[in-house]
């Protein structure tokens, strides 16, 4: 959209105008995020079945096109499921305490604190002060229209 035909448009035709581009931004980007997991996914199958076949042929590497390929193993690991407590008390136990941290998820901290400025009329605990940033996004919701 053109800022010259923004400026020759009255407030609701602009309202709508930028209404209707917001929606098709939010549907573009639903159909890229939805084919990057598509391609994400045949990455993975692709890089499976290329490393399954090299390990099956005893190939480390090779070149092709300018691209070296190769065989790569990592280790990955993961606390057993209910156990990720017990896991963090016995690295801290044995000494490895420096692999354990703790976080907050970001929704829930700003759940908390809005919760809190609410309680504290309309004011930032000063506990808080200077421990959170607390800042407002304005933006528009979309959603289907019911019938």
């Amino acid at each position: 959209m053109e800022t010259e035909n923004l400026s020759l448009m009255s407030d609701s035709e602009k309202m709508f105008e930028l209404a209707e581009q917001l929606r098709v931004l939010r549907e573009q980007k639903e159909a890229a995020e939805q084919q990057l997991r598509e391609l994400s996914a045949k990455i993975d199958e692709t890089d499976y079945r290329l490393s399954e076949l090299m390990a099956e042929s005893e190939t480390q590497n090779f070149t092709r096109g300018g691209v070296m390929f190769y065989l790569v193993t990592k280790t990955r690991a993961s606390a057993v499921a209910g156990c990720k407590e017990d896991l963090f008390a016995t690295l801290r136990r044995e000494g490895y305490g420096e692999l354990v941290t703790e976080t907050v998820n970001a929704n829930s901290l700003s759940s908390f604190v809005k919760e809190q400025i609410e309680e504290n009329e309309d004011t930032l605990p000063g506990w808080l002060s200077g421990l959170v940033n607390v800042f407002e996004k304005t933006s528009v919701g979309v959603r289907k229209a019911s019938k």
